[in-house]
């Protein structure tokens, strides 16, 4: 008897809300909700918007590379994620400001304001994530890389350093280096300096 009773009332309440849903009901706005991903830019594949300037796109990426200075395809690939991570990180604050402009004339508005306020945290909180995660990734390979080329390095001076010794040239590739003789010089020359300068030190205490 209760569940006969209360069905008619069920629905009817169901019929109300739905009535006050804040979801799209027109076609344009079915299409604007289906494509929101793509009009922000956050959690798509693509990084650069129709409405964005690959040259500055360009520009914001080669500056990543110049200052991070990648060497092979791993870190290639997390400095560009850390480029792209950051270019959304930047559209955030124009979108949180076209956010902030638009009319709340309605409790719907405000609502849909809140929620895409509240959006816009969730992709910044997982985008900064994202760039810290890719840039402690980097910062150990790049390390562990330097700390590898430095043994190599000191290697390579030293069996150039008897070759001269001995009067015989030197090819360094003949023992599997990658640097040329210049390169190894040059650092025999900066080791040396580094060590003039460190008893110089020791002589002014």
């Amino acid at each position: 008897m209760f569940e006969t009773n209360s069905s008619p009332h069920r629905a009817e309440v169901n019929r109300i809300n739905a009535q006050q849903s804040t979801g799209p009901r027109t076609e344009a706005g079915k299409q604007r909700s289906s494509q929101n991903a793509l009009q922000h830019g956050l959690t798509g594949q693509t990084v650069l918007l129709p409405s964005e300037d690959p040259a500055e796109y360009e520009h914001h990426v080669q500056g990543f590379l110049r200052e991070y200075d990648p060497r092979g395809s791993t870190e290639q690939h997390l400095v560009e994620t850390i480029a792209g991570a950051t270019w959304r990180l930047k559209r955030i604050a124009a979108l949180e400001a076209k956010v902030f402009s638009q009319e709340t004339a309605t409790p719907t508005d405000v609502y849909q304001q809140t929620r895409a306020l509240s959006n816009l945290g969730l992709y910044e909180h997982r985008l900064s994530r994202q760039v810290e995660k890719a840039m402690k990734e980097l910062r150990e390979l790049q390390s562990d890389r330097r700390s590898r080329e430095s043994i190599r390095m000191d290697e390579a001076a030293s069996l150039l350093e008897m070759h001269k010794e001995q009067g015989l040239p030197y090819n360094p590739v003949e023992d599997g280096f990658v640097f040329s003789v210049d390169e190894i010089e040059t650092f025999i020359r900066r080791r040396q300096r580094l060590e003039e300068a460190e008893e110089a030190a020791e002589c002014r205490v």
